[in-house]
């Protein structure tokens, strides 16, 4: 368990309760989930019962408490995205990955997720990586596309 990034974490937050949210956002932002281990820490310095924690982890989906990949893939099936051939993109994105909708890579490099609309529906089928909107997408550039993020995954020498 990392204390001493929770505790940073918590500093900025003097009124844990009205603030249990943002806090939440931190810790997965650090550890890209909300560990256990972290979440009852965080219930023992805030005072907030842990099952009350683990209400709002479930509640809002932005968050997960199984460890995500560090480049996130979302795959827009919304309708304009899904009449577009966003199916086709998934299935593609699943291929080359090596898992299924909703899972990480075994090394974590990337965590694969569907998402109903992201609002780009003029750029369709359109994939989010991480902060990146790709629009126009086509199950040819898959590979090359996922390579990019790959390179910049990996570990510095």
């Amino acid at each position: 368990m990392d204390v001493a990034a929770v505790d940073s974490i918590l500093t900025k937050y003097p009124e844990t309760k009205g603030n249990l949210i943002s806090i939440l956002h931190e810790v997965q932002n650090r550890f890209r989930y909300l560990p256990e281990e972290e979440l009852r820490y965080i219930s023992k310095k805030t005072g907030v019962p842990i099952t009350q924690i683990y209400s709002i982890a479930n509640f809002y989906n932005r968050f997960t408490l199984e460890p995500r990949g560090k480049n996130r893939v979302c795959v827009c099936l919304g309708t304009a995205c899904h009449v577009k051939g966003a199916e086709r993109i998934m299935n593609e994105m699943e291929r080359v990955l090596g898992i299924n909708t909703g899972e990480s890579t075994d090394d974590l490099s990337f965590s694969l997720e569907e998402v109903r609309c992201i609002g780009a529906c003029s750029l369709a089928p359109a994939v989010v990586i991480n902060e990146d909107t790709h629009s126009k997408v086509t199950p040819k550039q898959i590979g090359q596309l996922l390579k990019k993020y790959q390179q910049t995954s990996s570990p510095k020498a």
